[in-house]
């Protein structure tokens, strides 16, 4: 007598077309080129905002920046506006 196949032969066939399937009609986007000229602008963009607000710090009196934080604090105990 023959040998039957076995069921868990057929469930890897199975598979493997599922995967070639799923393989053939996915709709991967290709990555987009990266234009060099935005990416430095990002990157000066970033160096100056990091710079920003100690160089703002600095220039500022003790007097200043006590007056905003008071309206820092104020605006934030003030609650949501409707």
């Amino acid at each position: 007598m023959r040998k039957r196949s076995s069921t868990r032969a057929n469930a890897d066939v199975a598979q493997l077309a599922k995967s070639i399937v799923d393989a053939a009609t996915s709709e991967e986007q290709p990555e987009e080129p990266v234009d060099p000229i935005k990416e430095a602008a990002a990157a000066l963009g970033r160096l100056g905002g990091l710079k920003g607000g100690k160089a703002r710090a600095a220039k500022l009196s003790k007097k200043e920046r006590a007056a905003i934080a008071k309206k820092a604090a104020r605006a934030r105990w003030e609650g949501p506006k409707s």
